[in-house]
Parts: structure tokens; sequence; C-alpha cells
């Protein structure tokens, strides 16, 4: 007889919902009705992505998010938690808790670039024109819309690694004969 495990069958799951596939992996994650005895990483990805897929397949928002935020206090140094819960906190329109989530996901892996591509999506703000008034004051937002009329929007700018510069030499002339 063929058994699988759970830490197979949690794995496959993890894996379908990695490829898009959200429908068959919450399936085989709501196989896994005992977590004990199973690897703390695991567990940390297994409530990582049945809340994203709660929340994206289900519209279980709240619990998602639930979920997802255990596995950030099981495994605080895995980045991927820190994704998934921001996607699942902006599903519930949470943007100020998203990009908080993000932030600190950052300062575990300042490098990680679904995090950087993340935090772009969010866009910057420019500081207020005013700075001693508040963002909302009507002073502020005229000022602000008509700077943002004249400057256009505020684009981050991602620093690529500098090249080294190729010089080619112009092709030589033949001298007529």
């Amino acid at each position: 007889m063929n058994t699988i495990s759970r830490a197979d069958v949690a794995e496959q799951g993890i894996q379908l919902c990695r490829e898009g596939y959200w429908d068959e992996g919450l399936f085989c994650l709501s196989q896994i009705t005992d977590i004990s005895n199973l690897d703390a990483a695991l567990i940390g990805r297994i409530y990582s992505y049945t809340g994203v897929g709660i929340a994206l397949r289900q519209n279980r928002i709240r619990e998602g998010i639930t979920l997802c935020e255990r596995a950030v206090r099981l495994e605080f140094y895995d980045p991927t938690h820190y994704i998934n819960l921001a996607r699942t906190q902006m599903m519930a329109e949470k943007r100020r808790a998203a990009l908080r989530t993000i932030k600190n996901g950052l300062r575990v892996d300042p490098g990680n670039k679904k995090l950087l591509a993340l935090r772009n999506k969010f866009g910057f703000r420019r500081p207020n024109v005013v700075p001693f008034l508040k963002r909302d004051n009507p002073i502020n937002y005229y000022l602000g819309s008509l700077r943002h009329k004249m400057l256009g929007p505020l684009i981050p700018v991602e620093k690529k690694p500098k090249q080294p510069e190729v010089r080619r030499k112009p092709p030589e002339k033949q001298a007529a004969s």
C-alpha cells in the first residue's frame, strides 16, 4: 500500500498555491488535520498559504489574516510570510497595516525582490507642501495637486548595479588606393 506522509501532502499543497492553483492547493492543505510532529517551518508555511488561500478563494479575509499573522509569529525570519500577510491585508483594504508588514519584512530581508516590488506597488508620497499643516488640510491638498500637475507622479527609481562601460573602437577607415 502506498502511503503519503502529511509533510508530503503539505509540501504539494504549498507548491500548488505558489504556482497559482489555489483551489487544489487549499484542498491538499485542508487534508492535514493533525499538524503535531511536523517541522515548525512547514507549519508556518501551512498557516501562511492557507491564510492567503482562504482569503483569496473563500473570501474569509479575517481568518486569512489571523493565519498569516500566526505564520509570521512562528517564523519571523521568513520573508514569504510577510508577503502573504501583506497581500491578505491588502485584500482587506488595510493599506497601512500592509505597508507596516512590508517594512517589517524588509527588516528581515532588505534585498527581497518580492517585498520590494510589493512596496513599490504602493507608490511613494512626496512631503507636504506646507510641512506644518496636515496632509488633508485644503491648502496642502490644493498645492499638492498643483505640484502633481506640474511635476507628475513620483515614480520609484530602482538602483541598478553599474555595468562596466565597454568602449568600442570606431571602425578603421581603409586608405584609398
